[in-house]
């Protein structure tokens, strides 16, 4: 039965007009770096997910799976490479990513929050062509750059997500998509779980990473941007780190399609879902709409 989220020492969340406003909506969340290779945050973020669903929200899991696919790839002795942000994928690599991400990374997730009871399914971009994607160009100090078979999405179906929502379950979802030429491409789970979340009017965007938030002014400084709008982000996009640009950029095309707000969470910190949805201690960084905050600036924080 459906009641308020709690932690694992059987504290209730806050009550709070955040659960009130997320009762019955779809939050769309990202699940990658280290919390997917650190066997307690990986139980502590399934425990945030289940929890939430248990509240009355509806939570929709897109996992990425780097850590994972850099063993494999290891392990096969094939080389990669990333730029501008984004994994070189050739045919090769391909085989490995589908291979990772649907045969191990979303089978352990499924696993772990189906240990709470019958809730998570499986799925990815190409089931029922959920997603559709195009092959993407990717630019390095203003030259193109051939990333091989890396997509952007052009179009998102959303039913069979939807589906599963009505009959009480959380969809986890692999960023891979197929293209209109039959092509399978590699989706950065990033963009894919912000293209998941314009698709569904998901109410946010929370997306894991390995640090605090974004930085006002890395790496002179650990200060951290607690708030800003689309506008001001787009104006510091140019400067941001590789890492963090699939990151913003996805948070940047959610918040101007229509999702309330996006949020980028330390995922090393256990229950930082929870924590940075329910808390509102200021954990992170929050992007939302310009119309929202006509007069925000970005603050930092420590």
């Amino acid at each position: 039965m459906r009641g308020a989220p709690r932690t694992d020492a059987g504290t209730l969340a806050p009550e709070s007009t955040r659960l009130e406003e997320l009762r019955g909506r779809t939050v769309v969340i990202k699940f990658g770096g280290n919390a997917m290779v650190d066997k307690e945050l990986k139980r502590t973020f399934a425990q945030d997910v289940v929890d939430l669903w248990h509240a009355g929200v509806h939570p929709v899991v897109v996992h990425g799976g780097g850590p994972q696919i850099n063993a494999m790839l290891d392990r096969l002795d094939l080389e990669f490479r990333f730029e501008a942000g984004l994994r070189v994928t050739t045919p090769e690599v391909m085989d490995v990513v589908r291979m990772v991400l649907t045969g191990r990374v979303q089978r352990e997730l499924v696993g772990l929050i189906n240990a709470h009871g019958p809730l998570a399914v499986g799925m990815t971009g190409e089931d029922a062509h959920t997603m559709t994607a195009v092959r993407r160009q990717a630019w390095v100090d203003g030259e193109p750059v051939d990333i091989g078979l890396v997509g952007d999405i052009t179009e998102v179906d959303p039913d069979t997500v939807r589906a599963l929502q009505e009959q009480g379950r959380i969809p986890v979802v692999s960023p891979v998509a197929r293209g209109t030429d039959g092509q399978v491409y590699n989706i950065n789970a990033d963009l894919a779980a912000a293209a998941l979340a314009v698709a569904l009017d998901a109410e946010k965007l929370v997306m894991l990473t390995d640090v605090e938030g974004l930085y006002l002014d890395w790496p002179h400084s650990t200060e951290v941007i607690g708030r800003l709008t689309a506008s001001q982000l787009s104006e510091l996009q140019p400067g941001l780190t590789s890492g963090m640009l699939p990151k913003m950029e996805g948070c940047l095309r959610a918040v101007r399609a229509g999702v309330r707000s996006a949020h980028v969470l330390d995922g090393r910190v256990p229950h930082s879902v929870l924590q940075g949805i329910f808390s509102g201690d200021g954990s992170g960084t929050t992007v939302v709409p310009d119309q929202e905050e006509e007069s925000a600036h970005p603050a930092a924080t420590s």
